[in-house]
């Protein structure tokens, strides 16, 4: 448990570390390289947004309209069988299509039933997993 800590501890400063000490000795500007990744990484976060967007509204109406409900009442006693919620049975089954729309349908389920919540945590699991 000591090393697991001392690793903690150590790891991402460590890493910055060689990072910057290899940079130098390839002579990179690692300073510019930096800022150059971070201007990248802006702009493919902001070209997400209205993807996410879409998702989170369509996922609503979806919602709103019942559907989803109605979906959930056909898959419940199957769910019930196997021991898990009915709620997240759609995320599980639209998280091998679009991670978009399982991180706005995670999202929905995190802020309707809480993330501390068996549902919540469920949820977060499968968001996470590949």
């Amino acid at each position: 448990m000591a090393f697991i800590q001392l690793l903690s501890t150590w790891l991402i400063p460590v890493t910055i570390a060689f990072i910057l000490l290899y940079g130098t000795v390839k002579k990179v500007p690692t300073y510019e390289a930096f800022v150059e990744g971070g201007k990248e990484g802006i702009q493919i976060a902001f070209s997400l947004i209205p993807y996410l967007v879409g998702m989170l509204v369509s996922i609503a109406i979806f919602r709103a309209s019942g559907a989803l409900d109605y979906m959930m009442n056909g898959i419940k006693p199957l769910a019930d069988a196997i021991g898990l919620p009915a709620e997240v049975v759609p995320l599980a089954m639209i998280r091998t299509i679009s991670g978009t729309a399982a991180l706005g349908m995670t999202t929905d389920l995190i802020a309707t039933y809480g993330p501390d919540s068996f549902i919540g945590r469920l949820a977060s699991t499968i968001q996470g997993s590949t």
